[in-house]
C-alpha cells in the first residue's frame, strides 16, 4: 500500500494492493461529508454497437442489488438525510453520496453496495429500456440538445466521442444481460475504480471502508485507452420546421484538458463568450439584438478539445450571427485583448474557482479530475496564480491556433428555408 501527502491543501492518496486508488480532502470546518466512487471510463470507450451502455449501466445500478431492492436503495439514503447521486460523462462515470459525517459509514455501505452486488435482472433491464427510451425522446424534443448531437456527431465523426451519451434507439432496445454483464466486468475493474471524499474525515477511515468493500476486487490489467479522435471541419444544416428559432453552433478545435496553456484558453474563452461583458454577448445581444441567447463553451478531454459558440437567433439572421462570430475570432488572433478585458476575465475566472470549490460535493469532484487528468493536485493558490501569469500575447497565439477559417465547423437547426453556408464565407 502507498501512501502520499499533499502539503497545501489536505489531501491524502492511497493505492491499495489490487491497484483501487483512494483520495481524501479534510475539511475539518464542516460538518458534511461527499464521497464518490469513479470509474475511469465513460461514453468514448464505446464501439458503435454498444452507444449509451454506460449509462444504461449507470441505470441499472440503481434498480437493485443483491443486498437491497430499488427502493430500499432509495429509503436507505433518505433515512440518513442524504443525497445519492450519479451521472455518465463522455469521460468518467461517477457515483456518489453526500451526508453528515456521522453517517459516512452506512453511505459508503450504500454506494459501495451499487458498484460492487448490481443484480441485472432480465426484468428490470427491459423496463429499463422503456424509461431511457423516453428520457431520450425528451432530449431529442429539446433542440440545444440536438443541435449538440448533430454538431458533436460530425465534428469527432469516426470518434466514440461523436456518439450520445445516451445512446440511440436501436443501441437502447439491443442490450441484454450478457451484453451489459460483460462490458460492466471489463471496465469496473480496481485500476479503472477510484474513489475520492471530502469533508470532516480522516483519510485512514476512509481507506478502511474502502479496503471492507472493495479489498478483495482482484487485481486486473486496466482498460485500454480509447483511440484519440481527429476533429473535422463540417458545415451542416438540419431543417426543423416546428421550431421558431434556428440554433447555431460554431466550433473549432481547441486543447486538451492537461496542457500547459488551458489557464491561457480559459481566459480566451471567457473573453470571447463566457459572461455578460463578453464579446459575444455584447455585440450579439446588446448592440445588435440579434439573439437572447449567445455564449462560448469549453470543452476539454484528456487528449482533445473544443470550443463552441452557441447562439439562438431568427432564421433570417443565420448568417448575420455566424459573420459576428467569425469577425470576433478573427479580431481575437488580429489583436491583442486589452488590459482591461483581461484584468475582467482574470478576476472572472478566479472567482468561478474559488466559489466552486467551498462545498464538499464540489472538492470530491476536484479530486477526481485532478488525479484522473493530472495525476497531480494543485492548490487554489497554485491556480490563481496560473491564471494571474497568463498574458495578452498567449491569448492571442491561441487565438491564431484556434481559429483558422479551415477548421471552423458550423451546424445550424431549424426552419432555415434552404439557407447555407460555403467555406469561403467563413474566411475573413
Amino acid at each position: 500500500m502507498l501512501r502520499r501527502t499533499h502539503r497545501v491543501r489536505e489531501i491524502q492518496r492511497t493505492v491499495l494492493t489490487n491497484g483501487m486508488r483512494v483520495i481524501t480532502e479534510r475539511m475539518p470546518h464542516v460538518r458534511s461529508i461527499s464521497a464518490g466512487v469513479w470509474i475511469g471510463t465513460g461514453s468514448r470507450q464505446e464501439a458503435p454497437h454498444q452507444s449509451g451502455i454506460s449509462h444504461f449501466i449507470e441505470h441499472m445500478l440503481f434498480k437493485g442489488t443483491t443486498n437491497r431492492s430499488a427502493e430500499q436503495i432509495a429509503r436507505s439514503v433518505d433515512s440518513i438525510g442524504g443525497g445519492l447521486d450519479a451521472f455518465t460523462s463522455k469521460e468518467l462515470i461517477s457515483y456518489n453520496v453526500k451526508v453528515l459525517d456521522e453517517h459516512l459509514p452506512q453511505a459508503f455501505d450504500i454506494v459501495s453496495d451499487l458498484v460492487r452486488n448490481p443484480l441485472f435482472d432480465k426484468g428490470d433491464i427491459e423496463k429499463e429500456k422503456g424509461v431511457i427510451l423516453e428520457e431520450l425522446k425528451m432530449e431529442v424534443d429539446n433542440p440545444e440538445y440536438l443541435i449538440h448531437e448533430i454538431f458533436s456527431s460530425n465534428f469527432w465523426k469516426g470518434n466514440a466521442l461523436g456518439q450520445p451519451i445516451i445512446g440511440t434507439r436501436r443501441t437502447i432496445r439491443s442490450f441484454d444481460r450478457d451484453t451489459i454483464e460483460r462490458y460492466y466486468r471489463d471496465y469496473y475493474t480496481p485500476r479503472n475504480i477510484l474513489v475520492t471524499a471530502a469533508g470532516n474525515l480522516t483519510h485512514g477511515r476512509m481507506v478502511r471502508l474502502v479496503e471492507k468493500y472493495f479489498g478483495d476486487l482482484k487485481a486486473r490489467p486496466a482498460p485500454k485507452a480509447a483511440p484519440s479522435p481527429k476533429p473535422h471541419a463540417p458545415l451542416v444544416f438540419r431543417e426543423k420546421n416546428s421550431l421558431e428559432q434556428a440554433h447555431v453552433y460554431v466550433g473549432v478545435p481547441s486543447i486538451p484538458m492537461p496542457h500547459r496553456e488551458r489557464f491561457a484558453s480559459y481566459i480566451l474563452n471567457a473573453i470571447l463568450g463566457g459572461g455578460m461583458s463578453s464579446r459575444l454577448f455584447q455585440n450579439i445581444r446588446e448592440k445588435q439584438g440579434l439573439a437572447y441567447a449567445v455564449m462560448s463553451e469549453l470543452t476539454m478531454y484528456h487528449d482533445a478539445g473544443c470550443l463552441v459558440v452557441y447562439a439562438g437567433t431568427a432564421p433570417k439572421n443565420i448568417g448575420k450571427v455566424v459573420g459576428c462570430v467569425v469577425d470576433e475570432m478573427q479580431r481575437m488572433a488580429d489583436q491583442l485583448v486589452t488590459d482591461e478585458e483581461l484584468r475582467r476575465a482574470k478576476d472572472h475566472l478566479k472567482g468561478s474557482f474559488v466559489l466552486g470549490l467551498e462545498s464538499t460535493s464540489s472538492r470530491m469532484g476536484n479530486l477526481a479530475r485532478q488525479e484522473l487528468y493530472f495525476k497531480r493536485f494543485f492548490s487554489i493558490d497554485e491556480m490563481l496564480n496560473s491564471v494571474e501569469r497568463v498574458e495578452a500575447e498567449e491569448v492571442r497565439k491561441l487565438a491564431v491556433q484556434f481559429f483558422d477559417s479551415k477548421q471552423i465547423a458550423v451546424a445550424a437547426l431549424g426552419r432555415l428555408e434552404g439557407f447555407r453556408l460555403r467555406r469561403a464565407d467563413l474566411a475573413r
